[in-house]
């Protein structure tokens, strides 16, 4: 990424997460030929491992593929908090789903939690594991009053307070105790290490997955091999097949966070300011190393303007209320965000009897796609499962969804036309400067370019392979993002995150 990076952002382009463990990968043994088994997992991500060993241990045969490393992708790059406070979610479930699926979505999160203890007790795995207390907080007293109640009302032991957080005014917050944080990748590696000494279940790594056929059974193809499944679990940001429309039912977002070294204490907990942009802050502590993590500045993927502003801005607002010593590391991850607020876990969309989703985790994933490991085994091993009916991936919700629904299609649409006019009307090629990358028209087709910082042009249709949006250059990143649906390719047009899974193809400069 060096090729393209501002020399004056903060820290090392890497989480937290990724730097700590990057001697711990394995071999990755890819895919190659063709094997059979139970259920396919695609995504070696927390949903995804979490899945696997859940199905394993009732004792159905997995083979899980993964297109990078265990745990690189958007778990690598979360803040880890395992947590039941998702923003003001209990209030808006009970007035839009109705005070019993509030409760079901609570004792859901409160499992999850358990289950990551419990089954770090059972691996014997060193992963930082702590249990903190989570703090919402905001400058709108009558909105936390709500959330304290509607939570309360969920089974959850939250209280109102106004002493948080330490380091900012704020008028009220909401305070869940007995919550986590941990070390999100240790703890993964572990899974993956139990899986593979298990004779039923195969991990491959750096397998691409290029094709997917639901059927009876199903079949998972990859660059260089096929899976043979009963069942088949998509567990990746985006669906890699999409029945149920889910490009216009869940919009991509990104977010930042900066791992910061203080001149002093860290405060203890973790804490959350919603709204637009919103503010994460928790400390890390592993193997003697202490940070505070500082996330934010969230924005619709491939708009919102320069993203290495995004990382300046958010340096700016923790040096001014905490003693920083310097930053270590800068990342940011891509989450995915229902336009009703609720997951999408269940089966994929109408006939899809032997295909399964988990996503929509809106940036809480750690409860939510662990929860999704337990459902969706159980619901596979053919066990009824009551919570799936609020996380039904068919479900209809206009009440709560209709609006944003309507208003995040109208956004999509609007970035597609005006991107494509734009680039229509735009002249050809000009000279790039070393590190500078635009959207071009040449011989009337759109043409994505980047000058690397030696001088070479990389050059590769504009033209995401999803649904044929127009990538916009991401700066800090140095990536193509599609505006869109928040496929992601980096300047030589291979595919980052999907839903694409396939890359831009290369053109003449």
């Amino acid at each position: 990424m060096s090729d393209f990076a501002s020399d004056d952002l903060p820290g090392e382009a890497t989480s937290v997460w990724l730097a700590s463990t990057r001697e711990d990968d394995p071999d990755p043994d890819p895919l190659e030929g063709t094997r059979s088994v139970d259920v396919a997992v695609v995504g070696a991500g927390i949903a995804g491992l979490s899945t696997a060993i859940e199905l394993r241990e009732r004792d159905l045969t997995v083979a899980v593929l993964e297109r990078d490393r265990v745990a690189t992708g958007i778990t690598g790059k979360t803040t880890a908090k395992l947590t039941s406070q998702h923003g003001t979610i209990y209030d808006h479930l009970r007035r839009e789903f109705g005070p019993a699926q509030s409760s079901r979505y609570a004792a859901v999160q409160e499992e999850a939690i358990d289950r990551v203890e419990g089954r770090i007790d059972e691996l014997g795995v060193d992963c930082g594991f702590e249990r903190q207390p989570a703090y919402l907080y905001s400058n709108e007293p009558d909105e936390i009053e709500r959330e304290v109640d509607a939570a309360r009302a969920a089974g959850l032991e939250a209280s109102y307070v106004t002493s948080v957080p330490p380091f900012e005014r704020a008028q009220a917050a909401v305070r869940f105790d007995d919550q986590a944080w941990f070390h999100p990748r240790k703890y993964l590696l572990a899974v993956a290490d139990e899986l593979r000494a298990d004779d039923g279940a195969h991990l491959h790594e750096e397998t691409r997955v290029t094709d997917l056929e639901d059927g009876t059974p199903c079949f998972v193809r990859t660059e260089s091999g096929t899976v043979r499944a009963k069942h088949v679990v998509l567990a990746t940001g985006f669906p890699i097949l999409d029945r149920a429309g889910y490009f216009a039912r869940m919009h991509p977002k990104r977010s930042y966070v900066l791992g910061i070294r203080l001149d002093g204490d860290p405060p203890e907990g973790m804490y959350y300011r919603s709204g637009d942009p919103y503010r994460s802050v928790r400390t890390y502590r592993d193997d003697g190393e202490e940070l505070l993590l500082v996330g934010g500045e969230n924005h619709k993927t491939g708009q919102g303007g320069s993203t290495a502003d995004r990382y300046r801005r958010l340096e700016s607002w923790a040096r001014e209320r905490f003693p920083v010593d310097e930053v270590a590391y800068r990342w940011s991850t891509q989450d995915y965000k229902p336009v009703d607020k609720v997951p999408f876990i269940g089966r994929a969309g109408a006939g899809t009897e032997n295909l399964s989703v988990a996503t929509g985790f809106r940036g809480w994933g750690m409860t939510n796609g662990t929860a999704a490991g337990r459902l969706l085994a159980a619901d596979i091993d053919g066990e009824p499962v009551p919570e799936l009916d609020l996380f039904d991936p068919l479900r209809l919700t206009p009440k709560a969804s209709l609006g944003k629904t309507l208003t995040e299609n109208a956004d999509t649409a609007s970035e597609f036309v005006t991107d494509w006019f734009q680039t229509l009307v735009t002249p050809d090629l000009t000279a790039l400067e070393p590190g500078e990358a635009k959207t071009v028209r040449k011989g009337g087709k759109p043409i994505a370019c980047a000058r690397d910082e030696d001088g070479e042009l990389h050059a590769v249709s504009a033209v995401c392979t999803h649904m044929y949006c127009l990538v916009e250059w991401n700066d800090a990143e140095e990536s193509w993002d599609c505006p869109c649906h928040g496929s992601r390719f980096d300047p030589d047009g291979e595919v980052l995150e999907g839903p694409a899974n396939e890359d831009l193809p290369a053109r003449e400069g």
